[in-house]
């Protein structure tokens, strides 16, 4: 048998021979592997694994051939795995061989796979150190940066002598890429042996003074993981670095600017307190002799900023534009930290504009904007719509814009917010709605006006299908009670009713505790509560039951005859409750309220303990705390301390020495002085223009400076017409462009600063100049500027814009001759500006041109033929009701005393506003009762900055004892917030306010009776405000009614067919929303006035002082 089966395998082998010598003859090939079906039925299927390993053979093989192009394909699939997150480390062998290799393409690919696997295979990559300290001497920068990567990369204790020789080295390498690595080499060195700080830090100071823009965001990051406390080392660099900012990359950016703004806490001195010095100083001013020195005194308190303070703010405004979220959001949180008060706002619109980005953005962005509002609201208040919710928000969004709206809130725009809330009450996200119901609570204890209609909204709330909103509005509602329960028992009746629908623990436990509270007030309700509370006490929740024990134990204190036996089966229950808690508050209240021998005198206190008076609630913002850490960190994200935050230091109460800021033996505050004389030689040389000779013959005293001064004046010629951010930006770019081209010196930089002060200040309007309060103010966002826009003077309107750029810090110290010769310039300038523009403007009427009583005569000559005129958007009403009864009462809007002589008063003529249909008209009549003529009277600075006024023209002159009226319109946005402004003359400033009777913020309606029932009946619930008043006997007839009432308030009278009826209509100026009064007149001189609007704070006070004028004699 064995025979015959060897004989057989020899038989096979030959013929397999055979077979193979023939097909090799024909040049054929035989398949010796088996097809794929044919391995699918013999083997078994392998595993991913084995297909990467095979793969990786491959890769391998590739690696490992002679052709380069096979190698930079291998290198490439490598390569592009490691972006795929698979794992490549076993090529590792196979890669490194290729470390050397002359291709620069593939040299690039070997050191980005080194630079992912070194640490993991440091054994491996040790062995080709050499091969990477001969790349660093590479003439091809990538290859030098890449040699100096992966060896930083390469975490063993061992080389790190090799790391700092190559560290250094780099760092004064020509190419400012390779000098960029070693700076990001400088924190792995760091982080793997912390002993070099030393050195690192030598490294990080020679870094520091590179000129490179490509290595200066490196460096200091690096400088922020070294050595973020070694300041010093920021000293000569800091103008430096802020001039380098613009052009650094983005993320670059962000770090210069996160450590600068740490710079300048520790180096300059607040710019937070000047706001109330100016005023004390007027005042002072005022009070003291006229002698120079006493001025010079007065004018040397007040805050000047420092102009390294100063360029830093003015080179980041630019950075506000900025593609990149982040670098916006810097420089928010610097100029938040470093800027005076009034320039914060400049950011505003910046961070509204990312809220069009991504949710993950909007989200953080939100937060900071949450914790700015709560204590800047005026920053916001413009772009409240932008918060408004969208239906696609999510609902971490939706919260963050509802804080932010409460945060907004106030008696002006709280109607509006309302109004919002209660759409979003009916949000299907049940958590936002919840949120909604929170914060129409907050709104409710904020502003008192409204917190009446706030609970009677959350009162019909409570009839809500929904259990989510019901509960909140139970624990809200419980929370204002507590602000003012004597008033409100029959809410707490109201909630006692809808108790057993309510199934939420927390809603049940609220009234429960309000039923406790006020049981005094509730005696016949609240024992029934409880005896229904006895019988389902076992499945009730644990703080259900605790709010139950409670209640049993006050009403046993208060009604013990009723109660007595359902407090014990109460407490009985509690007694073998499951929970502890329960269990122990049972055992402590049975020996508080029953007496026996072992309590003691314990139970004489029960009732004050258990009955004590408890302090309202505060309803705060989650924000409230948030400010303690800087804006736009972790640590303010997460509201908690995140390793490695560093908090911002106190302002120093003094300065330090500045000149450690000084480069290269130019000391800047020297070069400074120069510039600020040239400035004000610009000033002066505005006269450039007239032709006056005692001007010229000063001129010729300053002719150093005339030709700077005119070329100068000429340019600010060519930009006058250009807006006012272009025009400040555009310096702001050419002051940092020049800082740059400027080899290192800081000399062309503050030149170039100079020149770019000069054309400002020869836009600059004279009327600003003896303004001390310029010092901390920037460019364009703030001050004058829209003032000087809503002036028809075309040349108030051109040079207003400029007026509060950074370098009037300095103004405050121009000589009294100068300044006398500005101001006889000025006059003849703005006369022909007048002329040519505005002669349409009956404003100009009212100026006196020279001679004071002729304007008089004139504009109250004019006044009074505007009386009879019919404007097309005047009602027929308003015409009919404005003769029968107009009060003029005059309110005082500038003692003479406080006005050095100038005095000012001012009524509300109810009349339409010619100027803008949305402003209120308010006359103004000034009087000089000084000794002298008062000269360019007009009107300054104005709060808030978003305020719209029509100024009154400039007063050229206004002689002794004379008087004249002018015309103003304000809008006060249907709020009864003073309007404050300056109004100043050509030597003084003045700060006065103009604050309106919520009756002068309306004008007539005209309504037929059955039109005022139909809008009256539109406008219910949260929208009516009504009470009962005692009205006086001699009022009670219609004569008199109607005269008290147009007294008070500027409304139309409708016509009524019920004597005992009194209708009023009219509408708010600036939003012409609908204000609807009735008086109903009841029995025994009693009176039921309703108010039915949207604009519910106007509502309640046009009700107080309706109330009050009714009810006097």
């Amino acid at each position: 048998m064995d025979a015959g089966l060897s004989s057989l395998r020899s038989d096979a082998v030959g013929a397999m021979r055979t077979a193979l010598v023939s097909a090799e003859n024909l040049q054929l090939s035989l398949r010796t592997g088996l097809s794929q079906e044919e391995q699918a039925l013999t083997q078994t299927k392998r595993s991913p694994k084995e297909i990467h390993e095979s793969g990786n053979e491959d890769l391998k093989e590739m690696l490992e051939s002679n052709k380069e192009s096979l190698k930079l394909e291998a290198m490439k699939r490598v390569v592009g795995l490691i972006a795929k997150g698979k794992n490549a480390s076993e090529l590792f062998p196979a890669v490194v061989k290729n470390v050397a290799s002359k291709n620069i393409e593939l040299k690039k690919l070997v050191y980005v796979y080194l630079v992912r696997y070194a640490e993991e295979q440091q054994d491996l990559a040790l062995l080709s150190i050499s091969t990477f300290q001969r790349a660093l001497k590479d003439p091809n920068q990538f290859i030098r940066a890449s040699a100096l990567r992966v060896l930083s990369s390469i975490r063993v204790p061992i080389i790190v002598p090799i790391m700092m020789l190559a560290i250094k080295e780099s760092a004064a390498d020509l190419s400012p890429y390779v000098r960029k690595t070693s700076a990001h080499a400088i924190q792995k060195l760091y982080s793997l042996d912390p002993d070099q700080k030393e050195q690192l830090i030598e490294v990080i100071e020679k870094l520091l003074k590179d000129k490179s823009t490509l290595v200066a965001g490196s460096v200091v990051m690096a400088f922020e993981e070294v050595c973020p406390d070694r300041i010093d080392l920021i000293h000569k660099n800091y103008r430096k670095l802020c001039n380098l900012l613009v052009d650094v990359e983005e993320w670059g950016q962000v770090v210069i600017i996160s450590m600068l703004t740490r710079y300048a806490r520790t180096q300059f001195t607040s710019p937070w307190k000047d706001g109330a010095m100016f005023d004390e100083n007027n005042e002072k001013a005022f009070y003291d002799s006229d002698s120079e020195e006493k001025k010079d005194e007065t004018e040397a308190k007040p805050y000047i900023m420092d102009p390294d303070h100063r360029l830093l703010l003015r080179n980041t405004k630019p950075l506000l534009q900025s593609r990149n979220t982040a670098v916006v959001m810097s420089v928010a949180q610097l100029y938040w930290h470093l800027a005076p008060k009034h320039e914060v706002s400049i950011v505003t619109k910046s961070l509204v504009r990312l809220l069009r980005s991504h949710r993950e953005v909007q989200y953080i962005v939100l937060q900071n904007i949450a914790t700015m509002s709560i204590q800047r609201k005026g920053m916001f208040e413009p772009y409240m719509k932008s918060f408004y919710v969208r239906s696609t928000d999510a609902t971490h969004i939706k919260t963050l814009k509802l804080e932010i709206l409460t945060n907004l809130a106030n008696e002006a725009n709280i109607s509006t917010i309302l109004r919002e809330f209660q759409t979003y009450v009916k949000s299907q996200d049940k958590a936002f709605a919840a949120a909604t119901i929170q914060a129409i609570g907050r709104c409710a204890t904020n502003i008192s006006e409204v917190t009446d209609t706030c609970l009677n909204g959350l009162v019909l709330l409570l009839s809500n299908r929904d259990e989510t909103v019901v509960a909140e509005s139970v624990v809200v509602i419980k929370k204002l009670l507590q602000t003012q329960p004597t008033q409100h028992s029959e809410i707490i009746k109201h909630m006692a009713k809808l108790f057993d629908n309510i199934t939420v623990p927390m809603a049940r436990a609220s009234i429960l505790w309000l039923m406790g509270e006020y049981c005094e007030r509730v005696p016949k309700i609240a024992p029934d509560v409880l005896r229904k509370m006895a019988k389902t006490f076992t499945a009730e929740e644990d703080i259900v039951k605790l709010q139950t024990v409670n209640l049993a134990a006050k009403l046993y204190l208060t009604n013990s005859k009723q109660t007595k036996l359902l407090t014990q089966y109460i407490l009985n229950l509690g007694k073998y409750d499951q929970s502890y808690d329960i269990r122990d508050r049972t055992r402590f209240i049975r020996q508080l309220i029953v007496p026996n021998e072992k309590s003691g005198a314990l139970n004489k206190y029960a009732r004050r303990i258990l009955l004590a008076p408890k302090p309202a609630p505060v309803l705060q913002s989650a924000f409230k705390d948030r400010d303690r850490y800087q804006l736009g960190t972790l640590s303010h994200s997460l509201n908690t301390k995140a390793s490695g935050y560093q908090e911002l230091s106190d302002w120093p109460e003094v300065a330090p020495d500045q000149s450690v800021r000084n480069v290269e033996v130019i000391e800047p505050i020297k070069e400074w002085a120069p510039i600020v004389g040239k400035a004000k030689k610009t000033k002066s040389d505005e006269k450039f223009y007239s032709d006056d000779e005692e001007e010229k013959e000063e001129e010729g005293s300053e002719s150093s400076g005339s030709d700077d001064s005119s070329s100068s004046s000429s340019s600010s010629e060519e930009s006058g017409s250009e807006s006012e951010e272009e025009s400040s930006e555009e310096s702001e770019k050419t002051s940092s462009d020049s800082g740059q081209s400027s080899s290192g010196s800081e000399k062309s930089s503050s030149e170039s600063d100079s020149e770019q002060k000069k054309k400002k200040k020869t836009k600059k309007a004279p009327q600003k100049k003896s303004k001390p309060t310029a010092a901390d103010s920037d460019s364009d966002e703030n001050g004058n500027g829209p003032v000087a826009q809503a002036s028809s003077s075309s040349a108030e309107s051109s040079s207003g814009s400029e007026s509060d750029s950074e370098d009037d810090s300095n103004s405050d110290s121009v000589t009294p001759q100068k300044k006398k010769s500005d101001a006889k310039s000025k006059p003849k300038v703005e006369v022909k500006s007048k002329k040519e523009v505005s002669l349409l403007d009956l404003d100009d009427f009212s100026p006196a041109p020279t001679n004071a009583p002729k304007s008089s005569v004139i504009s109250s000559s004019l006044l009074s033929d505007l009386e009879g005129l019919s404007l097309s958007n005047v009602s027929s009403t308003m015409q009919l009701t404005t003769p029968s009864f107009c009060p003029v009462k005059t309110y005082e809007l500038l003692h003479h005393m406080t006005g050095k002589g100038l005095s000012a008063k001012y009524h509300f003529p109810r009349q339409p506003c010619l100027y803008q249909p949305s402003m209120v008209s308010v006359q103004v009549i000034l009087t000089n009762g000084s000794d002298h003529c008062l000269e360019e009277i007009h009107i300054g600075d104005r709060s808030p900055g978003s305020l719209s006024i029509h100024c009154f023209n400039t007063i050229e002159r206004l002689e002794q004892e004379a008087s004249v009226t002018v015309s103003m319109g304000i809008d006060f946005s249907d709020s009864t917030q003073a309007a404050n402004f300056q109004l100043c003359t050509k030597e003084n400033q003045f700060s006065v306010s103009i604050q309106p009777a919520v009756g002068e913020l309306l004008m007539p309606s005209s309504l037929n009776e059955q039109d005022f029932c139909k809008e009256q009946g539109k406008l219910l619930g949260m929208n009516e405000t009504s009470a009962t008043i005692t009205m006086a006997t001699a009022n009670s007839s219609s004569q008199a009614i109607n005269k008290h009432v147009l007294s008070v308030a500027n409304v139309g009278v409708v016509s009524s067919s019920h004597n005992n009826f009194h209708r009023f209509a009219g509408r708010t100026v600036s939003s012409s929303a609908l204000v609807l009064v009735s008086l109903e007149l009841k029995e025994s001189s009693t009176a039921l006035l309703t108010i039915n609007t949207d604009k519910s704070v106007m509502a309640s006070m046009l009700l107080r002082d309706l109330k009050q004028a009714l009810a006097q004699a």
